[in-house]
């Protein structure tokens, strides 16, 4: 019996009834529950983590399709506005050419009108002038009978052209 006096054997028949107590009082089948308990709660902590991984993925997935479609809105938006500006341009160098071409043709006819006036008044200055040269010539040099014979053939010549 030299065993008894050995450590060991005291350790193992220690355990062993440690072992036996444990399981007599159901100290596994508490360890077991709570242990089940912890699964099912990590369990449903995956599951609901994998919930909303799904959701986050949703949401970046329309998150994305939605940066998408602003980025073409914008695309569009950008187009439209170049093509508008384009149209603008156009319609601004249409409108200025116009204007520009009325502006001309009323400066033109304003010229012509201003160079028949002109021509209008040199010739009425010069006919004016003539008219004055003729009188001083005739003043000067008409006897009054050829004046009288003169205006007898005038009268002559009137009488003719009314008959």
């Amino acid at each position: 019996m030299e065993f008894l006096v050995e450590p060991e054997f005291w350790v193992a028949v220690s355990f062993f009834l440690f072992v036996a107590v444990v399981l007599y009082l159901g100290v596994h089948k508490k360890i077991a529950t709570v242990l089940d308990a912890r699964a099912a709660t990590i369990a449903k902590e995956l599951e609901e983590a994998r919930r909303l991984r799904q959701e986050a993925e949703k949401v970046l997935a329309d998150y994305r399709r939605k940066q998408g479609d602003a980025v073409e809105e914008a695309a569009a938006i950008v187009s439209l506005a170049s093509k508008e500006a384009e149209i603008l341009a156009a319609e601004t160098r249409r409108s200025m050419k116009e204007h520009f071409e009325r502006r001309m043709k009323l400066a033109e006819d304003k010229i012509a009108r201003a160079e028949t006036e002109a021509l209008r008044e040199v010739r009425a200055a010069a006919a004016d002038a003539a008219v004055a040269a003729a009188q001083m010539v005739i003043a000067e040099k008409l006897t009054p009978e050829a004046a009288d014979k003169l205006v007898k053939q005038g009268i002559d010549a009137l009488k003719g052209k009314l008959n």
